[in-house]
């Protein structure tokens, strides 16, 4: 369950929104910009592969590592740039998340994320939404993939 929150944070601290595909109407125009995952679609057909993910996440740790030292802080992680009207901080509970997410992904415990430690954490989410393992993947896909079993876990007290 954690792992499955996790990622989900990652997808969408990577991937603000993301965007619905478009309708069957041919005539349906995309945003301007694409959003979310898709972003990384540089070939526009409407699959994001491997090597269009790796990019896009390299880009995303450039943008991120905002003092250019080549790791990021747990701060530099989380930051929400830019800054949107009504933005409130985080919850106690995402703090706590944030915090234990990026104990996992600091693999060597050094308290800095490396960029090797950032994409290997983007290749496992890559993986996990991949779940026809034919090398690209899609919003749709994506969700499926981050989609909660049906089952019900017991409540802390029964366990």
């Amino acid at each position: 369950m954690i792992k499955l929150v996790t990622l989900a944070a990652l997808l969408l601290l990577g991937t603000p929104a993301l965007t619905p595909a478009l309708a069957a109407d041919p005539d349906a125009k995309p945003s301007a910009t694409p959003r979310g995952m898709m972003r990384y679609d540089t070939n526009k057909d409407g699959w994001v592969d491997k090597a269009e993910w790796q990019a896009g996440q390299e880009a995303r740790f450039k943008e991120l590592d905002t003092d250019k030292d080549g790791k990021l802080s747990q701060d530099e992680l989380f930051a929400r740039t830019p800054a949107t009207p009504g933005n409130v901080l985080p919850s106690d509970r995402q703090v706590e998340r944030q915090t234990a997410y990026f104990q996992r992904m600091d693999r060597d415990k050094d308290g800095f994320v490396s960029k090797a430690e950032f994409m290997a954490q983007a290749d496992r989410n890559f993986a996990r939404c991949d779940l026809d393992k034919d090398g690209r993947i899609n919003t749709a896909e994506c969700r499926q993939a981050l989609r909660r079993p049906t089952t019900t876990t017991p409540a802390r007290s029964e366990r």
